[in-house]
């Protein structure tokens, strides 16, 4: 027997289903609350594999292939193998910047890297700005490469560094001017933006840096006190655009449009030298790597290491040259398959390809995280 009459029974289904109804709805508003955040943007980018250059190998250009590098005034030998470049992709900017649901699954994902949007865009830096620095730092790795490549070969060249532009607000503003040719820091002669970029950073923002110039054919004298950077990690800046400007006893062609930054310098730098000297450098391998070159062969880090890395499997690569000063991100962060050796010049990186194309004692290189 029933403990309730039938209108109460009546009455307690329809509570229950108000109830129901209610949760359902609670449930819905709240769904719909966490999808609305998810969808908001977010403060930062997301970086992941960008496209593979092989410096070996061709590039279109205006609808037609044609080689990456180009000495057409030299004899050059053919090639096996591939010496690719890598290159990373950057989800989002100031204007448009990544959702929250965007973030976390890139979070989820080892092929890609999440940061803050000023670690990529620094404040105060616009667009354009931005655009033309980067468009600068390639051409200048270019010219680098080529310049490290020819003292790895013993070919003589000059080189003079100019200022591009100076930083609207910057520490040089009203004392250097665009055309300006630098020609020493603190009584020592400078030939290369990187050496240039080292010397400013070690002399840190306590005290000012004393730079040779040359204006309208005259020289002169300046003193600038460098000031901190933007960035995540900052270095001693003295707010100019610079740029070298080298004279070498023969024409290399480097043809990569829609590519900016500095770290494709060691790249380029074996590519020539592998089209310039018989044989494959690397025994016909597919190897990729990164990582900044100044004249004197110096490899510097790179940003996206791991995204690269990732772009190297992807490309095929089973050998990888990473910047010895990039390690810290290496190390744990390895794709499978991929063997990753330490390099902080351009002889280093060349002995690893020589050893690889002799099938020699792999074991004996340098790796990240071991001797």
């Amino acid at each position: 027997m029933s403990l309730f009459t039938d209108d109460e029974a009546e009455q307690r289904d329809r509570a229950r289903s108000r109830g129901r109804r209610v949760g359902w709805l609670l449930l819905a508003v709240m769904l719909f609350g966490v999808f609305g955040m998810a969808m908001l943007p977010s403060p930062y980018v997301i970086e992941q594999p960008g496209p593979v250059f092989d410096t070996l190998g061709s590039v279109e250009v205006d609808g037609e292939e044609v080689p990456l590098i180009t000495i057409p005034t030299e004899p050059t030998y053919p090639t096996k193998g591939s010496l690719s470049l890598l290159t990373v992709n950057v989800v989002g900017n100031p204007e448009t910047q990544p959702s929250w649901f965007e973030v976390v699954a890139a979070w989820l994902d080892p092929k890609q890297s999440v940061v803050p949007i000023e670690a990529v865009f620094p404040p105060g830096l616009s667009t354009d700005d931005r655009r033309e620095q980067s468009r600068v730092e390639m051409d200048n790795s270019q010219q680098e490469a080529i310049a490290a490549a020819l003292r790895a070969l013993g070919e003589p060249y000059e080189s003079r560094l100019y200022v591009v532009a100076t930083q609207e607000g910057g520490a040089s503003e009203g004392i250097l001017e665009a055309d300006d040719v630098i020609l020493s820091i603190d009584g020592e002669a400078v030939r290369d933006v990187t050496a240039l970029r080292a010397a400013i950073a070690e002399n840190g923002t306590d005290s000012p840096v004393s730079l040779g110039i040359q204006r309208d054919g005259s020289e002169r004298t300046v003193e600038i006190t460098p000031r901190l950077g933007e960035g995540d990690d900052p270095v001693p800046v003295i707010g100019i655009l610079v740029a070298g400007d080298y004279e070498f006893p023969f024409e290399v062609e480097i043809e990569l449009t829609n590519v900016g930054g500095p770290s494709a310098g060691m790249m380029f730098a074996l590519g020539i030298i592998d089209k310039l000297t018989p044989g494959s450098l690397a025994g016909g391998a597919e190897v990729a790597g990164t990582g900044t070159i100044a004249a004197d062969g110096t490899v510097g880090p790179i940003g996206g290491i791991v995204q690269k890395m990732y772009g190297a499997v992807d490309a095929g690569a089973e050998v990888f040259l990473s910047p010895a000063e990039n390690c810290g991100e290496v190390v744990g962060s390895i794709p499978e398959g991929l063997e990753v050796f330490s390099v902080a010049t351009l002889d280093e990186a060349i002995d690893v390809l020589q050893t690889v194309a002799d099938e020699g004692d792999l074991g004996a290189l340098a790796r990240c995280g071991a001797p």
